[in-house]
């Protein structure tokens, strides 16, 4: 009886060490995804992994500012969940089959200098690189996004330039919208960052260039279209071969009933 009772407590000790390593890998994996998209810190309040049911739950996902911003906090997403595909994580391929995303507050600063916080992200500057590089383009990840469920709240502009306190504009942008097919991670970002945007007047405010950040998003639709319309053609291809398929069987089945039965001579 002892030996039992200690076999399931070390079992019991050993799935709480696992849950735990699980959870702090994944936490480590998400903060490092993030920050290459962004280039901004983050905090996560809490995060759960599932590796049964393979869903990702994050609460209270926030991403902060550069320093010389008054405003600490740039983000506030109270609620990200992520449906994975196990498998291809395995095979270091990100294949997430439904994302969820839910973005209360999207706070935009202008600060003394003048310099807004949005040229500090990461999508922003890439967008700014005119030049061609003469170095060879960097592989991008394997990464699939089926369906991307966004919602944005509203978005602040903070005016500091003209002086303390600053002059603050809110905007109720209340999207929830729905994607397909996103394939690059910085598309994302930029489909973001463009959707919360486009029903503001900020980057008219801020002289902020949305245009290569819109071109990206664009680009990245009309990708996911293209995606989903070959998938239509795959489907139909397939639906016509079975019905050839099917087709054949009914002929050959009359067939076979002719010399059966002693009708139809």
């Amino acid at each position: 009886m002892k030996k039992i009772f200690k076999l399931v407590a070390l079992f019991l000790v050993v799935l709480f060490v696992f849950s735990f390593i699980k959870n702090t890998v994944a936490r480590g994996v998400v903060s490092a995804g993030v920050r290459t998209m962004t280039g901004l810190k983050l905090n996560m309040r809490d995060m759960n992994v599932s590796i049964v049911r393979t869903l990702i739950g994050i609460k209270g996902l926030r991403l902060y500012n550069p320093p010389g911003f008054k405003d600490k906090l740039m983000v506030d997403m109270p609620e990200i969940y992520v449906d994975y595909d196990l498998g291809a994580f395995l095979k270091r391929k990100v294949h997430l089959e439904k994302v969820r995303i839910n973005l209360k507050e999207f706070t935009v600063v202008k600060n003394e200098k003048g310099e807004v916080n949005l040229d500090s992200l990461k999508v922003a500057k890439e967008g700014k690189k005119n030049k061609p590089s003469k170095e060879k383009p960097k592989k991008k990840p394997d990464f699939q996004i089926d369906v991307l469920e966004l919602k944005i709240g509203k978005v602040i502009y903070k005016d500091y330039s003209q002086g303390i306190p600053p002059k603050i504009t809110e905007y109720e942008v209340d999207i929830d919208e729905r994607y397909e097919n996103i394939t690059d991670p910085s598309a994302l970002a930029s489909l973001i960052i463009t959707k919360a945007l486009l029903k503001t007047a900020v980057a008219r405010l801020t002289d902020f260039d949305l245009g290569p950040l819109k071109k990206q998003t664009s680009e990245a639709l009309s990708a996911a279209r293209k995606l989903a319309i070959e998938g239509s053609g795959d489907a139909l291809e397939i639906g016509g071969e079975l019905g050839e398929k099917a087709k054949d069987a009914a002929e050959d089945a009359a067939e076979s009933l002719k010399k059966i039965l002693p009708f139809g001579e």
